[in-house]
């Protein structure tokens, strides 16, 4: 299953000139399909994750050639609060400013909760919800300095509801959306927003290795997985995909969305409507 990237970069889309973005998580997947949407709308990007340094390399060069805009990036270890304390304080030393903060850096495991790792507890706490709380708390002195800032909290339909052998992921996910609310509660005076964006399965490489295993392990077709498996609880049938991750993104970061903080927004097809 491809689907095409098809990103707007035309003058009158750029409105985001002059802001940076800093995108947690974005070597890949969601959160480089969120960084290419922020820089097509005109926004300095830093990203950050996993990744060969090469590939890395070229994915910043070819957003910065793309759209025009400055594209750096960071190996901040999101398990380590020094390592993202280092990583917000080189890009304010670098922009002046970081108007847009993106937490998608994320992981899962899978397992019976009796059964689950501790180490992969702790690990998956650490990225998924204790690096949000540190990025946040660090961008909001220059926020505040500059009288505006988006903080856009990447949560799952897993923050709205619960599904079993998934206990590490759905507390992250569901205390990321309570970080959300105090965020905007103690920020909405001050030209700050904070909101979460809870997608339901997204087609990115790595549901798409996820369709391809399942359908060996089960013997079954690959659109019998994507409907019967993967989507079961999704009733449009359908995968988001990450330009329609970006483009909430984008709209949330502008003037447009001032009045929007302490949301969850689904992206789910509707499988929390159930």
């Amino acid at each position: 299953m491809n689907i095409p990237i098809k990103t707007q970069t035309s003058a009158s889309s750029r409105v985001l000139a002059g802001k940076v973005a800093l995108v947690t998580g974005s070597t890949s997947g969601i959160g480089l399909g969120i960084a290419r949407a922020l820089a097509a709308s005109g926004a300095d990007i830093v990203l950050n994750g996993l990744g060969v340094a090469g590939e890395i390399g070229r994915t910043r060069e070819q957003i910065a050639t793309e759209f025009g805009v400055k594209a750096s990036y960071s190996p901040a270890d999101m398990t380590r609060s020094t390592s993202i304390a280092e990583m917000i304080a080189a890009t304010l030393a670098q922009s002046g400013r970081l108007d847009i903060l993106v937490n998608n850096a994320g992981i899962q495991h899978v397992a019976p909760l009796d059964q689950f790792p501790v180490e992969k507890w702790d690990q998956i706490l650490a990225i998924n919800l204790s690096s949000a709380f540190h990025t946040t708390r660090l961008v909001l002195p220059a926020m505040r300095l500059n009288g505006f800032g988006r903080i856009i909290n990447i949560a799952s339909a897993h923050g709205l509801i619960g599904s079993p052998f998934k206990a590490a992921y759905v507390a992250a996910k569901h205390g990321i959306i309570g970080l959300t609310k105090v965020t905007a509660l103690e920020t909405a005076e001050e030209g700050i927003t904070c909101n979460a964006v809870c997608p339901g399965y997204v087609y990115t490489p790595l549901v798409e290795a996820q369709i391809d295993g399942q359908a060996k392990a089960h013997g079954i077709s690959r659109d019998q997985v994507v409907r019967d498996v993967l989507l079961a609880q999704q009733p449009n049938k359908r995968f988001a995909t990450v330009e329609e991750l970006g483009a909430l993104a984008v709209f949330l970061s502008t003037d447009a969305a001032a009045s929007i903080t302490g949301a969850a927004l689904p992206v789910d097809g509707g499988w929390t409507a159930h």
